[in-house]
């Protein structure tokens, strides 16, 4: 591992040095030991003794705590500006827990003696300490998801047009009032006179020493975030030293240098491996790739990936704003936020979920995500394929609008419902708008909940055939036999989580806006109601009894299935049948009046995530 052995350097680029003086910085980098770890290594294993305070300046930590039988009870990473070992060291007896890097990385250690009377002699250096102690508890006890921005973020082209994506991005953080610097390999850059500038080359044509490219990182590091912009030729020792000094990678990719890229990438993993988690790819599409390719292999070399056009999109098609908000969306990654979408099953009443996403896109919330159950599931991964929703609306509309048999047979929605699943109609009607793409072809994230009765458990789908995920989900008991696949069988997910804004936390979501539309339960049940004498009541067919029972079943779920979420959007469509499509329109007007009534919530609440990003109204 070749970093800088400048510990002053080093203890700069860590938050505990704000506000200290030139004075203190010295004696306290005087007084650390420059500590350096290979991936694998320990820093500290459980059940020692720990006697000194380390503070993270380099790579990434996984810090796991263990009981007595050596299971993981709780885990997080370390990384650059964090602490370990301000509250273990105070102990008197051994702790358990395992420190281990996960990619080369490097520590300043400083005994906790020494450490206690530096924070003693300097207030500022005691309040940093205790402000990282505080934020390590709210996030590993409290689940505290305050975002953690990325401060120096290494930018990969590999076909030189995406240079554009770096100016923007550029552009962008400006208008957030940050201060970044840049250094790029690009001839002749000129970047705007508030933003500090590097050259990778240097005027006689030859690339900066290492030993300049690590000092002018030091240097920077307390003035704002570093971007570091360069073509994708560079060798791969050149890359795997930006991959380690980076919090963020961004990898550019276009749909025509595929292959390419996979080999660069697979390079640079065999030279260095572990950094997965930091490498995110982005493709730059255009109006005539508009979705991106199905490329297995970069499922084990980046961690995600965006889909970013500057193309203005054809509204003639259908085509919403995902791929142009597919730049904030990477804004928002860089800023540490993940807004996640919980949409919840309901049959026909899911409709409305199409209106509460037109009523977020109309009024500026980007969605980095989104997690469906049923008809959250396919109103989701519709949307999330690109189509607007005000079209989408349309499409289910009339693809979902019953034929004139069954208009003029008494409950015929509910025999509609019946003739689209033993017919097997819901794929060719799914595949007329989403082809063969899969999941993670699509401009936005999503996944689908369904349930395995061989193994009881839920089961999230994250990649796959999305026709195929959505036909899972939707798949209602009795209207349709369980989908057998690969040791499976699938049915609808809305028995055990009909609202899943667990799993966009567990995916990395900060705030997550839920929609329910089935909090409100009408009280009749075929033509029953609570004043309908004994004699006079009727049970209900098959189908009404079914239908039922899934209603009552969700609404009960839903107070579970809710809990972490940080808004919920509740539309009133108790008056709609769950077997009612013919109604679509109406079920998405009343989505998007719900929506429209909690935007300024939203927006209040995501001003507390990130002010700056999300400015008062």
């Amino acid at each position: 591992m070749a970093i800088t052995t400048d510990k002053l350097l080093l203890f700069k680029s860590h938050e505990c040095s704000n506000g200290l003086s030139d004075e203190a910085l010295q004696e306290i980098a005087d007084t650390a030991e420059l500590v350096q770890v290979n991936t694998g290594d320990y820093l500290h294993r459980a059940n020692q003794k720990l006697n000194s305070v380390y503070f993270v300046v380099h790579g990434r930590l996984k810090q796991s705590i263990v009981d007595m039988h050596g299971n993981v009870l709780l885990q997080h990473f370390l990384t650059r500006g964090t602490q370990f070992g301000a509250l273990g060291a105070a102990q008197a007896d051994p702790i358990p827990v395992d420190v281990v890097a996960v990619e080369p990385s490097a520590a300043l250690r400083i005994d906790f003696d020494t450490t206690r009377k530096l924070s003693f002699k300097y207030d500022e250096f005691g309040a940093n300490i205790t402000k990282l102690i505080g934020s390590m508890v709210r996030r590993a006890l409290l689940a505290d998801r305050k975002p953690r921005k990325s401060s120096i973020v290494a930018i990969i082209h590999e076909p030189n047009t995406s240079r554009e994506l770096t100016q923007r991005l550029l552009n962008r953080l400006l208008e957030l009032e940050e201060t970044p610097c840049l250094m790029s390999d690009q001839a002749g850059r000129k970047p705007s006179e508030k933003i500090a500038y590097r050259p990778l080359i240097e005027e006689d044509g030859q690339q900066i020493s290492r030993e300049d490219f690590r000092r002018q990182i030091g240097l920077w590091s307390n003035v704002g975030r570093i971007i570091i912009d360069v073509d994708s030729s560079i060798s791969s020792e050149n890359a795997a030293l930006l991959f380690e000094f980076s919090d963020q990678i961004i990898w550019c990719c276009s749909y025509e240098q595929t292959e390419l890229s996979i080999q660069k990438l697979k390079a640079i993993e065999e030279q260095a491996p572990g950094w997965k988690e930091k490498i995110n790819l982005v493709w730059t599409l255009n109006k005539n790739h508009w979705v991106a390719p199905q490329v297995e292999e970069f499922r084990e070399l980046v961690a995600r990936d965006f889909k970013i056009s500057f193309d203005e999109p054809e509204i003639e098609a259908g085509q919403g704003q995902l791929l142009i908000d597919g730049f904030e969306r990477l804004v928002h990654h860089l800023r540490g936020v993940r807004i996640g979408l919980a949409l919840g099953g309901g049959g026909a009443r899911g409709m409305a979920h199409l209106g509460v996403l037109k009523a977020l896109a109309d009024h500026g919330i980007v969605i980095d995500a989104i997690a469906g159950t049923s008809a959250g599931a396919m109103a989701g991964i519709i949307c999330a394929s690109g189509y607007a929703p005000g079209y989408a609306t349309e499409l289910f509309a009339n693809d979902l609008k019953p034929g004139w048999p069954f208009t003029w047979m008494p409950r015929g929605g509910h025999w509609y419902l019946l003739h689209k699943y033993r017919r097997g109609l819901f794929d060719p009607m799914l595949r007329k708008y989403l082809t063969n793409y899969t999941l993670e072809q699509l401009p936005l994230p999503v996944q689908s909940v369904t349930v395995d009765l061989v193994s009881g458990k839920p089961v999230v789908r994250t990649y796959g055939d999305a026709v195929r995920s959505i036909l899972e989900s939707i798949n209602l008991p009795v209207f349709s036999s369980p989908l057998c696949h690969e040791g499976q069988a699938l049915i609808d997910g809305g028995l055990v989580n009909n609202i899943p804004a667990d799993v966009l936390i567990n995916g990395g979501c900060n705030f997550v806006i839920a929609v329910s539309v089935t909090s409100r339960l009408k009280a009749e049940f075929a033509n029953n109601h609570p004043q309908t004498p004994t004699q006079e009541m009727k049970s209900g067919t098959i189908f009404q009894t079914l239908l039922r029972s899934y209603l009552v079943q969700s609404v009960n779920m839903n107070s579970h299935g809710v809990q972490p979420a940080d808004i919920v959007i509740e539309p009133d469509v108790s008056k709609y049948d769950l077997s009612e499509f013919s109604s679509t329109r109406e079920l998405a007007a009343l989505g998007e009046e719900a929506a429209v009534q909690s935007i300024p919530e939203i927006k209040a609440l995501l001003h507390h995530v990130d002010s700056k990003l999300f400015p008062k109204l």
